[in-house]
């Protein structure tokens, strides 16, 4: 689904152990891999120690034997105040199509996902993000990081319910299909919760009215040679969102926002930024239009 991908890690999330997967990430579709970490300055006069550098370029080191001729691999340690605005340059000079980050562990944010790093770079570019889960990839053998790696993008649940951020999602998700590298994406599940406890529905959208808006969808995204799921459920989303992601065995779950600032999202979470908060399944957040 992607081709030039930046991955950001605080090594201290797993994400570094990416760069012992490298052959099964190029299986994945992506074509360029770029590793970044952000040194912090210190001192009263502002100085990255030189120590903390050549640590952190020893643990992302891509000089290794097995990584394919077709796949272009860097890494890039910065020193940084505004490490958000670091990664946004490495990604505009290296022309990502994804920025990859774990979610943050060591602060208040960890149960919002986003750490105020990817927050910010999430506020200030329309590149997707995608999140995974330090607990997921730290504990990984080895064989299992490479067999997660190669079907990073292979099937995506997209939660549909015909609103604006829907379609927003599904005009991305489509954008990026049209120009998907082989061994990228090849299935998508669409699931349609039907929530009639909620006080915010008032779509008076019936099980027959979702499951036909769903089968039109579905013969659009099949025209792009991809296989597709629909489903529609009734309770509780998300519950029920996370209940179809393990039964369907889906690599990530693609979803997006109505709003461009994410401190209001937290304030008054959507069902998308509950997702965030809430899901161990890696996901793919593809940020408003700015």
């Amino acid at each position: 689904m992607f081709k030039r991908a930046l991955i950001s890690t605080d090594l201290s999330d797993g994400l570094y152990r990416l760069v012992n997967a490298l052959p099964a990430l190029g299986e994945s579709g992506l074509e360029h891999i770029v590793f970044t970490h952000c040194v912090a300055l210190e001192g009263k006069i502002p100085k990255a120690s030189e120590e903390k550098i050549e640590w952190a370029r020893s643990r992302l080191s891509t000089l290794r034997p097995d990584i394919p001729e077709r796949l272009d691999v860097t890494g890039e340690v910065v020193p940084s105040s505004r490490p958000h605005e670091a990664i946004l340059q490495i990604a505009d000079k290296h022309q990502s199509d994804l920025i990859v980050f774990g979610a943050n562990t060591h602060t208040l944010m960890a149960e919002k996902l986003f750490g105020s790093t990817s927050m910010n770079v999430a506020q200030h570019t329309e590149l997707p993000i995608m999140v995974l889960r330090p607990q997921l990839i730290s504990t990984y053998t080895s064989e299992e990081l490479n067999l997660r790696c190669r079907n990073l993008f292979r099937y995506l649940m997209l939660p549909y319910d015909d609103s604006n951020s829907g379609k927003y999602l599904l005009e991305r998700v489509t954008a990026y299909a049209k120009e998907r590298p082989e061994n990228s994406l090849e299935k998508i599940l669409l699931v349609w919760v039907i929530d009639e406890g909620s006080r915010r529905d008032f779509s008076g959208i019936g099980l027959d009215q979702a499951r036909a808006k769903l089968e039109t969808v579905k013969k659009e995204l099949e025209g792009l040679d991809l296989e597709v799921e629909v489903e529609v459920r009734k309770g509780e989303v998300i519950p029920q969102i996370f209940e179809s992601a393990l039964i369907h065995d889906i690599s990530a779950i693609a979803v997006s926002s109505g709003r461009r600032n994410l401190f209001a999202e937290f304030s008054a979470p959507s069902i998308s930024n509950k997702i965030l908060r809430r899901s161990w399944h890696p996901i793919i957040y593809f940020s408003p239009r700015h």
